[in-house]
């Protein structure tokens, strides 16, 4: 997986949901806690989800196949929709069933100190986890809000990471909130709503992961900046005189296709439209790197060719 993959912060994501799951296991096996329970079945799913991210990041590497003639660079795509509906469903979900079993058959806490304790070394770790994303994060956001990052990445581990990362220290803060409410009120209920509220928000999560991902797997242009780049590059005012119209496509994160109906000029020769197509290429290639697969087709310039600009 390349470098904007987020291999880094995939890699320290799993480690911490790992070490993360089974301290909460054993602080629901010594407390009965619900909150417990579902925060840690929360952790496996989200160690689950980072091996869907790897996976995905490894069987994107393959090199294309007649059949598959543009590579396979969608399957990081693939697997991060597969994480969304994993979150959905094991994790709010089933924190959602708890939190309303909890609320319905209350009980108190045993052994607080466990849940207390193991909240405290989880927020710990998720700290470190959502750090290490962060950072990752900012070498490719630039100038973009962290809202514009998480809807314009073309790389969805990042994105991925970071939103479950971010839901995990709420849902963390969630837990201990209830766990606290229910041992100074001694009513168990406010654990299972606390548990309740972590299902909600991991459909929340989940459901905005699906959305960004779905649109990717449908097939998104370059960026503005890309394509900007692009049409600056294509046209250099002699043998191609003009852009009649151009489309891109992500066929993978770091790999762009791009087709354009480019102008040249009426007597120019075969030979010479063939040298002009070769150049435009370089130059388009030197512009944006990921720029892997370009079809260029000549034409004279008309105004009824012409067609609104779609990237």
């Amino acid at each position: 997986m390349s470098a904007s993959g987020g291999t880094k912060a995939i890699v320290a994501a799993l480690v911490a949901n790992l070490a993360i799951a089974a301290s909460k296991f054993v602080a629901f096996l010594f407390s009965g806690s619900s909150s417990m329970l579902a925060e840690s079945v929360h952790s496996l799913a989200d160690s689950g989800n980072q091996g869907l991210l790897l996976l995905g990041g490894k069987k994107a590497q393959r090199e294309a196949t007649p059949q598959h003639p543009f590579g396979y660079g969608r399957e990081r795509y693939i697997y991060a929709f597969l994480v969304s509906i994993v979150l959905f469903s094991v994790g709010g979900m089933f924190a959602i069933y708890e939190g309303y079993e909890k609320i319905k058959h209350p009980h108190e806490i045993e052994a607080w100190y466990w849940p207390v304790g193991v909240l405290v070394f989880a927020i710990i770790a998720e700290t470190f986890s959502f750090r290490t994303a962060i950072k990752e994060s900012n070498q490719i956001r630039g100038k973009l809000s962290w809202k514009e990052f998480v809807r314009r990445a073309k790389a969805p581990e990042l994105p991925v990471v970071l939103l479950e990362d971010l839901g995990a220290l709420v849902g963390l803060v969630l837990a201990l909130v209830g766990v606290s409410l229910a041992l100074v009120t001694g009513n168990g209920i406010w654990d299972g709503i606390g548990t309740l509220c972590i299902g909600i928000l991991l459909i929340v999560i989940a459901i905005v992961l699906a959305a960004e991902t779905k649109s990717l797997l449908l097939g998104e242009s370059a960026g503005i900046d890309e394509v900007r780049k692009i049409e600056e590059a294509l046209v250099d005012n002699d043998t191609v005189t003009g852009i009649i119209h151009m489309r891109t496509l992500h066929l993978g994160p770091e790999e762009l296709l791009v087709a354009a109906k480019i102008a040249v000029q009426h007597d120019d020769t075969a030979s010479e439209v063939a040298a002009a197509i070769d150049a435009a290429e370089a130059r388009i290639r030197a512009a944006v790197p990921i720029a892997r697969v370009i079809y260029l087709e000549p034409d004279i310039y008309q105004d009824s060719k012409r067609t609104t600009p779609v990237t």
